[in-house]
């Protein structure tokens, strides 16, 4: 366990922050320089049939230890970071013993993190916190959940003792843009199910996720001389902002929790001839989902038939709810549960707001339910992580690892 904080803050100073808009895979070049690392490390600690291919994605296998036969599991995390906020030059820093007070990330930009604002920094008094400066995010999602399973592995190869089946472990590329797992050989990957480690408070357990979509309206215009413009100018612009003043205004990510859905508007750039909004859509419930999609279409076609077929609308569907695909094989849930109370952890089972690459997984045939890795405020300035959760979430794969294997007969 010594070398977790040590390879946390090693990893999460190597940018890796994919590119939504970039059609490669991985979809930015930096993220191979920790894609390689991660093999060398893998091959150091003595994990066997360590791969990568030419898309960055990494496997590898820890024989079992048993001589029955016992189910063949996978840990998966992804190694990219979050394009909506830098991840370039992160300096972590170390908060020991927090003392619930503010902490103050950049003094000279007046950055804080308040326990007044983020309730559940009160959740980890005296403990070790990991922050930003302030300036960029943390990468925690997931470089956490890599951190976690590498040192899962290494602990389970230093103690020999502790029986457990075949285990495989996968790091994929291009998570945060919704592609992790477009390109994973679940074939090659060979396990009977799997865990992704990339939720958030320690305890969290989640089977459950958003189905998931994202559009793009693009809308074209006619420019004219303004002081000439009555019943010929067309502003694309204005049609944007009525297309968006018809959609439902309190079905958004900051009016939502829980299993609500929403609409998120991510992006608007226009001018008079020619303007576009990008968006996501998300909702638990599958007819819910294609009730918002329906929603999109039927706006469309209203402002097309006021301003005459000026407005066109792509909807490309991104993962779906992978409830459908685990409760089949609930003991896998179950397992996990088992492993989290025995080292004191109170699970916390709850539908993800978003996805994880085991939603696509799941529905790829890899059945794959979501493990906390322990940050909060991802995507962000105040993301932070406590080296407390870490360790437990490192802990709870172990545990995993050994129940499997002792509860087959």
């Amino acid at each position: 366990m010594e070398k977790l904080l040590p390879r946390f803050l090693e990893y999460v100073q190597i940018d890796t922050q994919s590119d939504p808009y970039s059609k490669t895979t991985p979809s930015t070049e930096k993220q191979w320089d920790l894609a390689k690392k991660l093999v060398m490390e893998l091959h150091q600690i003595g994990m066997e049939e360590v791969s990568i291919d030419e898309n960055a994605y990494i496997m590898a296998t820890l024989p079992s230890n048993v001589d029955k036969k016992v189910p063949t599991i996978g840990f998966v995390s992804h190694f990219d970071t979050s394009p909506d906020f830098s991840g370039r030059n992160v300096k972590p820093q170390i908060i020991k013993e927090y003392d619930g007070s503010d902490i103050v990330l950049n003094k000279s930009m007046d950055i804080v993190l308040s326990p007044d604002y983020f309730e559940d920094l009160l959740l980890y008094k005296g403990q070790t916190l990991i922050t930003t400066d302030g300036t960029t995010l943390l990468g925690a999602d997931d470089k956490a959940g890599i951190v976690e399973i590498i040192t899962a592995m290494e602990y389970l190869i230093n103690h020999p003792e502790i029986k457990h089946g075949e285990i495989r472990i996968g790091f994929t590329p291009d998570e945060e843009i919704g592609r992790g797992a477009h390109k994973f050989d679940v074939e090659k990957f060979g396990a009977e199910w799997a865990y992704t480690m990339d939720g958030s408070q320690i305890g969290e357990l989640e089977y459950e996720n958003f189905n998931a979509a994202k559009a793009k309206v693009t809308i074209k215009g006619k420019s004219v001389h303004p002081g000439y413009a009555k019943n010929k100018m067309v502003n694309a612009i204005g049609i944007a902002n009525e297309f968006l003043s018809l959609m439902p205004p309190h079905e958004v990510p900051e009016h939502t929790t829980g299993i609500e859905g929403f609409f998120h508007v991510h992006k608007i750039k226009g001018e008079i001839e020619h303007a576009e909004i990008d968006m996501i859509i998300r909702d638990h419930d599958a007819t819910h989902f294609a009730a918002r999609k329906e929603m999109l279409d039927d706006i469309t076609a209203k402002l097309n038939k006021k301003y005459g077929n000026y407005l066109s609308l792509s909807i490309e569907d991104q993962y779906k709810n992978m409830r459908e695909k685990v409760e089949p094989v609930f003991q896998i849930v179950e397992i996990a549960k088992e492993a989290m109370e025995s080292l004191g952890i109170t699970p916390i089972i709850k539908p993800i707001r978003g996805g994880t690459d085991g939603s696509q997984l799941s529905f790829m045939g890899l059945p794959c339910p979501n493990i906390f890795a322990g940050g909060h405020n991802f995507h962000g300035k105040y993301e932070y992580v406590p080296l407390e959760s870490m360790e437990k979430a490192t802990l709870t794969i172990v545990k995993i690892c050994e129940l499997t294997a002792s509860q087959i007969k």
